[in-house]
C-alpha cells in the first residue's frame, strides 16, 4: 500500500512557528515520526511546499504514481484554495485532512475548509499524532474498500 503525505505552507517551520500552538517538534522530527510509524505497514512518501501549484502537482502525482491514498495538511490553503479541492476530487483517491491545532476553536476564517468536501475524514487538534491517526484510518478504509470489491 502506498500513501502520500502532503504538507502545505509553513509546516516546514514546525518547532519555530508558534511552538505554544504547534509544539516543539521540527518538520524533520515529523518526517521521521511518520516514516518510523509506517515502516512495515505501508510505503509512505512525504512532500511539503509553501506554493499552491506544487501542492496541486503533488496531489495529481497520487493518480499518476498509483498511490492508494493521501493524507494532507494544507495549512492556510485549507481556508482559501479551491484548486486543492479540485485536485483532490480529480484524482479519485481517498484523502484525509489533518491539522495539528484544533482549527474549530480558532479564528472565524479558519472555520472554512474547502478541501474537506473531498475528504473522507478530518483529524484536528491531536498534534502531530493526528498524522498517525489519519494514516491508520486511511489504511483501514483502503483495506475495507478492497475487501468490498473482492467480495462482490
Amino acid at each position: 500500500m502506498k500513501i502520500l503525505v502532503i504538507n502545505g505552507p509553513n509546516l516546514n517551520m514546525l518547532g519555530i512557528r508558534e511552538p505554544e500552538r504547534y509544539g516543539r517538534e521540527t518538520y524533520s522530527d515529523l518526517e521521521a515520526k511518520i516514516k518510523d510509524y509506517c515502516h512495515g505497514k505501508c510505503e509512505v512518501t512525504l512532500k511539503q511546499s509553501n506554493h499552491e501549484g506544487d501542492l496541486v502537482d503533488y496531489i495529481q502525482s497520487a493518480y499518476f504514481e498509483n498511490y492508494d491514498g493521501i493524507v494532507i495538511n494544507p495549512g492556510a490553503y485549507t481556508h482559501t484554495s479551491i484548486a486543492l479541492l479540485d485536485a483532490v476530487k480529480s484524482v479519485m483517491k481517498p484523502c484525509i485532512e489533518v491539522h495539528i491545532s484544533d482549527v474549530s476553536s480558532r479564528e472565524d476564517f479558519r472555520q472554512i475548509s474547502y478541501i474537506r468536501a473531498a475528504c473522507i475524514k478530518t483529524v484536528s487538534g491531536c498534534g502531530t499524532q493526528g498524522y498517525l491517526m489519519a494514516i491508520d484510518y486511511l489504511i483501514k478504509h483502503i483495506e475495507e474498500e478492497r475487501n468490498e470489491r473482492y467480495n462482490k
